[in-house]
């Protein structure tokens, strides 16, 4: 979908709307972003073992 046409879909309104809270939205965490990153780069790699403690 293009922008011209996901605004034609949403509106403007609609479009500020989403805009402002994803401003508002924190900054993911280092290991969020790690993790994202190995799915995007690597979708088919078994998953990485996080040690929780």
């Amino acid at each position: 979908m293009t922008p011209a046409e996901r605004r034609a879909l949403l509106g403007d309104d609609v479009i500020a709307h989403i805009d402002e809270v994803v401003d508002d939205a924190p900054e993911p965490p280092p290991e969020v972003v790690e993790r994202l990153r190995r799915i995007f780069t690597q979708p088919l790699a078994p998953p990485a073992v996080v040690d929780a403690a």
